[in-house]
């Protein structure tokens, strides 16, 4: 009786994730579609912009420099709904690429596997159907992720224009992925979900007081992202050339470029917090020593 329920549990969910209507029949449209102009995204980004300089400026003159302001359980909210929403997606996304590589197999014949066509879309793919849907709520997830910034700002008070920039990127690269019907999409948003999964429910373990990790682990998740990351752009190109062309390629080159610059600007971040940890070390031996 109980696996009854469990497969019946499953199965509901399997076809809420991949075969409802509303996944099926997705259509990225500028008209039909919340989000999807180009207005809509550099407005956002700006808005973005300017809330957090207005909320810095603000506690710089009403609020004394070394307060921070206290934000009680929101920011643990935040991480557990992101957490979820990330887990969702990437069971979708998990899903509705099965779903759709068992549909369209039979088309490929011997000319392409499903890790190709996970790399490569085909030459004319058009922004609908299950994996796009998925694509587009990754997309909205996108606005929820810079909330971040603003507990950054009230409890740190400290406003950081390359973190403003690093928040800002996975916003517009996941539009150009919906616009463009950009090849290795579906890839990146399954690494992505499965690390932001990850990532934001340990902030949210943190953040509930319960004790941290002994190594750097957000961190270290990050970097195995940017390398698998790394990798697949290397298996798209080598498609395109070598495999007779991969949809919405200009928009990969201007994705590639942003993935290049957030890279540099990670490991700009990693190396100083490394820096920040090695001398608080130090520091503590020394002082260990005195004693």
């Amino acid at each position: 009786m109980q696996s009854q329920q469990s497969s019946f549990i499953l199965h509901h969910l399997k076809y809420i994730l991949s075969e409802h209507r509303t996944v099926i029949g997705f259509r990225w449209s500028h008209a039909q579609s919340w989000g999807a102009t180009w207005v809509f995204l550099f407005s956002s980004i700006s808005l973005y912009f300017a809330l957090s300089a207005t909320l810095h400026i603000l506690l710089l003159i009403f609020r004394h420099p070394t307060r921070p302001v206290p934000c009680g359980p929101i920011p643990a909210l935040h991480s557990l709904a992101m957490s979820l929403i990330s887990a969702t997606i990437l069971a979708g996304s998990l899903t509705s690429a099965s779903a759709e590589i068992r549909d369209t197999r039979w088309l490929w014949g011997r000319s392409k596997t499903p890790l190709q066509w996970l790399l490569c879309f085909p030459l004319g793919t058009r922004s609908s159907g299950r994996v796009f849907f998925w694509s587009y709520i990754f997309y909205l997830s996108r606005y929820l992720h810079v909330i971040r910034t603003f507990f950054t700002i009230l409890r740190r008070r400290r406003l950081s224009l390359p973190q403003l920039f690093t928040n800002s990127i996975p916003i517009v690269m996941s539009f150009l992925w919906l616009e463009f019907s950009q090849s290795f999409q579906v890839l990146e948003i399954i690494f992505t979900t499965f690390t932001n999964s990850v990532v934001y429910g340990y902030r949210f373990w943190t953040e509930l007081g319960l004790p941290t990790a002994s190594y750097p682990l957000v961190a270290n998740v990050e970097i195995i992202l940017l390398a698998l990351n790394s990798i697949c752009h290397f298996g798209v190109l080598f498609l395109h050339i070598w495999g007779g062309g991969c949809n919405g390629i200009g928009a990969w080159v201007f994705n590639s470029i942003l993935n290049g610059a957030f890279l540099i600007m990670f490991f700009k971040s990693f190396i100083k917090r490394r820096r920040i940890r090695r001398k608080a070390m130090e520091s503590t031996a020394t002082n260990v020593k005195s004693d």
